[in-house]
């Protein structure tokens, strides 16, 4: 019966060191360093943004991204512009206007439908997949040129290029590039 206390002690503190401690890697088995919440592989692929109309996301928490659908370009929600578009930032930098996509979600959404959550057993905020944590950030998927290895890039990709050292946006006609 001892054993089986102490097997019942060691797997409770197993699971909770995972739980608090958790860091997850896409694509990769080794994590840049301790700082790391979520990050991808090397290889050249990035994420895929939600495509629809920042007028029909409601609570939407800053940070959130999206591909505007309503005038085709990249937005991330922030609480430093004085609610101005309602708190989006268009991160599409160009004159020319981004291209939808084609590719549909396979299903309705549900109120009240599980998300994803990473860092954290439980979040205040809405989104299929939410990143929790005061501590550790998102590393997003590091490609050299995108305009050049990601020629079948959908609109809403987001990846870090590492030639120019910047946030690289793909609007579905041009990427844009972040400092």
């Amino acid at each position: 019966m001892t054993n089986l206390r102490y097997a019942t002690f060691l797997m409770g503190i197993m699971l909770f060191s995972v739980n608090t401690d958790a860091q997850i890697g896409v694509g990769t088995t080794a994590l840049s360093n301790n700082s790391v919440l979520l990050e991808f592989g090397s290889e050249p692929k990035g994420i895929i943004l939600p495509q629809l109309s920042s007028v029909n996301v409601t609570g939407a928490a800053g940070g959130t991204f999206i591909f505007d659908s309503s005038d085709r370009s990249v937005k991330v929600k922030e609480e430093k512009n004085n609610n101005t578009n309602q708190n989006w930032t268009n991160l599409t930098l160009n004159s020319i206007q981004g291209k939808l996509h084609g590719f549909s979600n396979s299903g309705e959404d549900v109120a009240g439908s599980a998300s994803v959550i990473i860092g954290s057993d439980i979040s205040s905020k809405s989104g299929i997949m939410v990143l929790e944590s005061t501590t550790k950030a998102l590393v997003l998927p590091k490609v050299s040129n995108p305009q050049n290895l990601l020629k079948g890039s959908v609109a809403g990709t987001m990846v870090y290029d590492t030639e120019s050292g910047m946030l690289a946006i793909f609007d579905g006609s041009t990427w844009s590039y972040w400092k």
